[in-house]
């Protein structure tokens, strides 16, 4: 970063179409300035919030939107909504495709039907060059396996969850780890020996937002507002200020999403 006004924190992912935000979602995000969050990715979950994504990324000039089919929604994957998303991918402010992967922590939607909806998402990031939002929960190997089989797509492991070991493999292929409020819990001795390992290029900060609200807010609604408690608890892990963490995790984003300015 050139000089320090340049400056901002970024939150890498973020669901702002929720219903949670029904009530206040303007004036909440018009507040993100003064805080000196200046970006906030809006991640896809299914064809209803893809679109929900792009339409407040035109309505907020800081706002980007990812777009794609979440495991849990998995039953929506067929040729005419790959085609709808191709079709978003050519919207200017669209800077990835997520929140895509595999959940296993409940038996539906089946494990084939995630997969076949994982593959085909993978296989449009491959064609268009576009980074991938993954979730992967109880489903370390066959992500890792799946991701294997399209090498040369990048994209964030989004709030990882797994060993070390297995984080080594995910940055091998050209990964980041996203790193949210879960890094503040008391239980979080793993999340801490991972970003204790990896470097300072590995890792991205997030919400998910409104999910997930680090301590001293943990089981509140969350927002981008609370990224100040997690830079200063990886800042506190990494042994370094909180300056460096934002400028750090500002550049590994500028460089997750490059179409995002």
């Amino acid at each position: 970063m050139d000089k320090k006004e340049d400056l901002y924190i970024i939150d890498t992912h973020a669901h702002y179409d929720d219903e949670a935000f029904d009530e206040d979602r303007d004036e909440l995000l018009r507040s993100f300035e003064d805080a000196g969050i200046k970006r906030v990715v809006n991640i896809g979950a299914s064809m209803k919030s893809s679109k929900d994504s792009i339409a407040l990324s035109k309505e907020y000039p800081f706002v980007y939107a990812v777009v794609g089919i979440h495991p849990s929604s998995a039953k929506e994957i067929n040729e005419e909504n790959i085609l709808i998303l191709e079709k978003m991918l050519s919207e200017e402010k669209v800077v990835a495709i997520g929140e895509i992967g595999l959940d296993y922590y409940y038996d539906e939607p089946e494990e084939f039907l995630q997969k076949k909806c994982f593959r085909a998402q993978l296989e449009l990031a491959k064609k268009h060059d576009f980074p991938v939002v993954i979730h992967s929960r109880d489903a370390a190997k066959d992500t890792l396996d799946i991701l294997k089989e399209f090498k040369g797509v990048r994209g964030v492991i989004h709030c990882y969850s797994y060993s070390k070991e297995m984080a080594r493999e995910f940055i091998k292929l050209g990964y980041v780890l996203g790193i949210g409020g879960v890094i503040t819990f008391k239980n979080a001795k793993k999340l801490e020996e991972t970003l204790n390992e990896i470097s300072f290029e590995d890792f991205v900060l997030e919400t998910d937002c409104p999910y997930l609200s680090p301590v001293p807010n943990r089981g509140k609604r969350n927002s981008s507002l609370n990224l100040t408690y997690i830079i200063d608890r990886v800042a506190q892990i990494k042994g370094v200020s909180r300056e460096f963490i934002i400028e750090k995790s500002l550049e590994n984003a500028q460089r997750l999403y490059p179409k995002m300015k």
